[in-house]
């Protein structure tokens, strides 16, 4: 005899609630491409630089039709990005919302993220047939906002911590960095940590790479731009990276969010085994995550989660193995990772909003 189920009642005020957030949520979207909008066109720099702004000063100061102009000010006005004064009919940027929307070397820097994100969600037919079918999506083959998008997200951070306290926190390794070491920096991307890193320790040398040829060739260009000479970039994946030039092992092998989006996280851990010294360091630096799902549901875990289904695990699902780790693959799972490949200390050792820090040593 079947059961008939009764249909839950449905509370009408939770409904539109619910309603109302996917009209926020829709707005956000859009929002998204309005902002890597204005950083492009160069509206939020014009902001902070002049105040309270109508449509058509801002249009003529930057170039763009008036049209455009007004409509993206309107929408910033309504997202609380900007605010507007009904009396003077002028828009103005808030100081604190300039120093995370202009400045680059600010740690608080917003617009990469957005940018990252443009480009991701600009895939997702790419990952839509690649769930029907198990496949993955190469970093390589995305669009070009998520590389630029990923290096301008993650710089500022690693500029404010990098050399200061992450370096700081792992046992010995500063004052190797300073005498003169030997570091790999592995999954490189455009280079931004290597040349951090170069710049601050002279007396060191650095190796950077990546699989992403396309990438190497902007990284070789930054450094040419600082002007260091203490760094060199080779295409390479994260199980094919050179030894130590000299036969000895590296002092220092760095990852950069760059972990869990490759094919063999196991195989990259046992590569790094055998290049390094036996009193070297690993630093792993990953997305802020704790091991259990509960402990992601956050805005942080939200916006990591969405990379996670439309980047991270494409990307390491196009690649040999497949682990497919996820961006919120938390501490344990990576500890597990460095274990399998023979590393037999592991600890964390620093942390930001957006990132652990985690030291593995043989």
């Amino acid at each position: 005899m079947s059961t008939i189920t009764e249909p839950a009642a449905i509370d009408t005020d939770k409904l539109m609630s619910f309603v109302f957030r996917a009209v926020d949520e829709v707005g956000a979207t859009l929002n998204a491409a309005l902002v890597v909008m204005g950083d492009k066109l160069g509206y939020y720099r014009d902001l902070a630089a002049h105040g309270p702004t109508t449509p058509a000063q801002l249009a003529e100061r930057t170039q763009t039709a008036e049209p455009y102009a007004r409509e993206w000010l309107n929408a910033q006005a309504a997202g609380g990005y900007v605010t507007y004064d009904p009396q003077t009919k002028r828009y103005t940027l808030p100081a604190e919302h300039a120093l995370a929307m202009t400045d680059p070397d600010s740690a608080a820097f917003l617009p990469g993220f957005f940018q990252i994100a443009l480009g991701t969600v600009h895939d997702t037919g790419h990952i839509i047939e690649a769930a029907r079918s198990g496949a993955g999506y190469g970093w390589h083959q995305h669009d070009t906002d998520v590389h630029v998008g990923c290096e301008r997200f993650f710089r500022p951070s690693y500029h404010a911590n990098l050399v200061d306290s992450w370096i700081p926190a792992l046992d010995g390794v500063k004052e190797k960095l300073e005498a003169g070491a030997l570091v790999a920096d592995v999954g490189c991307g455009h280079g931004a940590s290597t040349i951090l890193l170069a710049q601050a320790f002279p007396n060191s040398t650095f190796v950077g790479s990546d699989y992403h040829a396309e990438s190497i060739e902007t990284a070789r260009a930054r450094a040419v731009e600082a002007g260091v000479e203490n760094v060199r970039f080779e295409v390479a994946s994260a199980q094919e990276f050179g030894g130590a030039p000299d036969g000895s092992g590296y002092d220092l092998v760095a990852m950069f969010d760059c972990l869990h989006d490759m094919g063999d996280p196991v195989g990259a851990a046992r590569h790094v085994r055998e290049v390094i010294a036996d009193d070297g360091t690993w630093m792993i630096v990953e997305p802020m995550a704790g091991d259990r799902v509960e402990d992601n549901l956050n805005p942080v875990g939200r916006a990591y989660y969405g990379f996670s289904t439309l980047l991270c695990t494409p990307s390491s699902l196009s690649q040999d193995v497949g682990l497919a780790l996820g961006t919120q693959a938390g501490p344990a799972r990576i500890r597990d990772v460095t274990a399998a490949g023979g590393f037999t200390r592991f600890r964390s050792v620093a942390e930001t909003p957006f990132n652990r820090v985690i030291e593995a040593r043989p």
